[in-house]
């Protein structure tokens, strides 16, 4: 009798056995997918936001560079006089102005002008001079969880702060 039933019983694994092993692999390939897929679209949203960032940056470096083109013309000498010298404040005030233009919707977005005093010009004998333009760019990060890892603190602002300088020749006048 206890044969019978243990034979019965070993013909049941026997059948069922494929069955289990199937039900046992399905649920393995929950669990691996379960644990992976929050890492891949951690690293697919980095990616993402990288290419987020390049975009920033690019768009800041060429706003820094057209602000500082409009600067160095507007920071000469008016009129063709060459002994009213660069006017820093002038070019600042045109430079904000223009500034409010690009980011009408972006109150963190700033520029700074200053005049750098640069090589004496052998021809005219004057000193040359360049207007340095800093502008401060508040970055927005887009993604989900790069923050953690790009983001200036605090981190739950999800801002990374750029902060780009471009050094443009200040138009003069030649006098001699």
């Amino acid at each position: 009798m206890r044969r019978r039933i243990r034979l019965r019983f070993m013909r049941m694994k026997r059948i069922a056995g494929p069955v289990m092993a199937a039900f046992r692999r399905a649920g393995q390939v929950t669990i691996e997918l379960l644990l992976v897929l929050p890492v891949f679209m951690l690293l697919l949203f980095f990616i993402m936001e990288m290419g987020n960032m390049g975009f920033q940056t690019i768009l800041a470096h060429h706003c820094a560079y057209e602000l500082a083109r409009i600067g160095s013309l507007v920071a000469g000498p008016h009129g063709g006089d060459a002994a009213g010298g660069s006017n820093v404040g002038t070019a600042n005030s045109k430079m904000k102005n223009v500034l409010q233009k690009m980011f009408p919707m972006s109150p963190g977005v700033r520029v700074e002008g200053r005049i750098v005093t640069t090589l004496r010009d052998q021809q005219s004998g004057e000193w040359n001079e360049d207007l340095l333009v800093t502008l401060y760019y508040p970055a927005k990060l887009i993604f989900p969880g790069s923050s953690f890892v790009l983001a200036d603190e605090p981190k739950a602002s999800r801002i990374k702060r750029m902060e780009v300088r471009v050094r443009m020749p200040v138009e003069n006048p030649y006098q001699k």
